[in-house]
């Protein structure tokens, strides 16, 4: 009966840290789009302060770091790749950092910055549960 058990759990395990990643990557190619054509509603007062004077660095960094990393990492966690937890793992921290900044920089303004923390939460914490079945 534990046979059996074990591969669906981590296939379930596997399948949900595959489309919480995907879910990321979309959410940062999105977010990354809406940047680059200008963020209309989004004030640039917020960026006062930082390096940046619009959103066009902030939205690359958001497709190529958080998109990219978040990508990769769900395609070898769905391919089975052998660096899927350390790409998993690692897209958590890209995300971790990229809502930290932000956060430093524009402070509270969405739902959206608690909900990518939870979301790179929830990344740790499957990549865990995942590894348990290496």
């Amino acid at each position: 009966m534990g046979t059996t058990f074990k591969p669906s759990r981590e296939k379930w395990i596997r399948r949900t840290l595959g489309g919480l990643l995907l879910l990321v990557a979309i959410n940062a190619l999105g977010g990354g789009i809406y940047g680059l054509t200008g963020a209309k509603d989004v004030p640039t007062t917020w960026l006062k302060g930082s390096p940046f004077h619009d959103y066009v660095v902030p939205s690359i960094i958001l497709v190529v770091c958080v998109g990219g990393s978040a990508l990769l990492a769900a395609f070898a966690v769905f391919r089975r790749h052998r660096l899927r937890l350390k790409a998993a793992y690692s897209c958590g921290v890209v995300l971790m950092l990229w809502i930290s900044v932000q956060l430093a920089i524009i402070g509270f303004v969405s739902w959206l910055q608690p909900a990518i923390i939870i979301m790179a939460v929830l990344i740790f914490i499957y990549t865990w549960l995942l590894s348990r079945y290496d």
